[in-house]
């Protein structure tokens, strides 16, 4: 009797796979799309838009699954879950153009879907901290002198934008009024214009008042949720923000944080706030799932699992995972090393940003990855 001989194909490039076994190579950039499955969830459809959804995906051999009742008209919302390979995701999108209740716009996000963008390499943020009380260096760059020091040498180690803070938001922590903050970051402005520094500044801060340059990107914790005039300032400067999702403030935040689903809560939250930033006419816009701010570790781990769901918000991703809590209680030096050991795998997904102490070390990293000498 013969003995079969099976592998799961998991990652895999569609079309080399199918070059291995000899597939008519003509048509094999078509045929990769039958091999190419999405699990979609689609949210808050009405009874009719679910129904018109779960026919087309039948009818273009798919899958599509709705709440019991949709079929009775007894609920007022279903969400929806689409399975497919992207070649029937694609007949589905054709068809929902023709249909009625707004599914054209539906049927242009699943195209987005098939069809998304080349995601570059990851970039590296270093972080610059003039806090004296920051969770990891607190202290160490108040100085003006340090901070001007410790600015070079995260420019000399190959990072791609800085991060300057001079709040602290670490669990536990009490709010810096605007006026401390600007007293320590403008100084450090003052250098970086000087020196016709030019790589991307961002500012992070809660507080509108701390922008006082419309020119730097304005990374705000709190997603807009501690200072309601924020958003204002923002599109009032053309600025540009990073949305960083936080479940309450730093001094409260860590107490009993909860979720129904720590992914889908934090996408939907973060979904609205971007929306939101939109219909002020703020368009630069980057997310942040907002790791440690208010989550458990696993939250934080679950939240990195499905790190790639949040592009489906269609903007660029941020994640700063650097010495956080939930890496463990050892000096810097460890943590940086289990930090490079998490964003090794959010470099491999190619998520947009990654906020890091320790530049070089990730630097290095990726010059490894791209056969580069340091």
């Amino acid at each position: 009797m013969q003995d079969f001989v099976l592998r799961e194909l998991n990652n895999i490039n569609e079309e080399e796979e199918l070059a291995r076994i000899g597939f008519d190579s003509s048509y094999a950039f078509r045929a990769a799309d039958k091999l190419d499955f999405k699990l979609i969830k689609v949210y808050s459809l009405t009874p009719a838009q679910a129904n018109i959804l779960k026919q087309t995906a039948i009818s273009a051999g798919a899958d599509c699954m709705t709440h019991r009742e949709v079929i009775t008209g007894k609920i007022e919302k279903s969400d929806v879950i689409i399975t497919a390979a992207v070649s029937e995701l694609k007949k589905i999108a054709q068809k929902l153009v023709f249909q009625p209740f707004g599914l054209k716009n539906l049927a242009e996000k699943l195209l987005f879907i098939c069809e998304p963008e080349e995601r570059p390499v990851s970039k590296i943020i270093g972080i610059l901290n003039i806090t004296d009380n920051s969770f990891s260096d607190g202290g160490k760059y108040l100085d003006l002198e340090d901070a001007k020091r410790h600015l070079s040498e995260l420019i000399n180690n190959g990072a791609d934008g800085i991060d300057i803070g001079a709040e602290s938001t670490k669990p536990y922590s009490s709010p810096v009024d605007a006026d401390t903050q600007l007293k320590r970051i403008l100084p450090v402005l003052d250098f970086i214009e000087k020196e016709n520094i030019t790589i991307p500044i961002s500012i992070d801060t809660r507080s509108a008042k701390v922008l006082k340059r419309g020119t730097y990107i304005i990374n705000d914790v709190s997603g807009f949720d501690y200072d309601k005039s924020m958003p204002e300032i923002i599109a009032k400067y053309n600025a540009a923000v990073i949305l960083q999702h936080s479940q309450g403030t730093p001094d409260k935040m860590q107490d009993n944080p909860h979720y129904n689903n720590v992914v889908e809560d934090i996408y939907l939250a973060l979904y609205k706030k971007v929306e939101f930033a939109k219909s002020l006419g703020i368009e630069n816009i980057i997310i942040d799932p907002g790791i440690g701010f208010g989550k458990t570790k696993q939250d934080n781990l679950d939240i990195l699992a499905h790190i790639e769901d949040f592009y489906t918000l269609k903007y660029p991703v941020m994640v700063g995972t650097s010495r956080k809590s939930f890496l463990g209680s050892g000096e810097n030096e460890e943590k940086d090393i289990y930090t490079l050991a998490i964003n090794s795998r959010l470099i491999e997904k190619r998520v947009d940003y990654l906020r890091v102490h320790n530049v070089r070390l990730h630097k290095e990293f990726l010059n490894v990855l791209q056969n580069k000498t340091a």
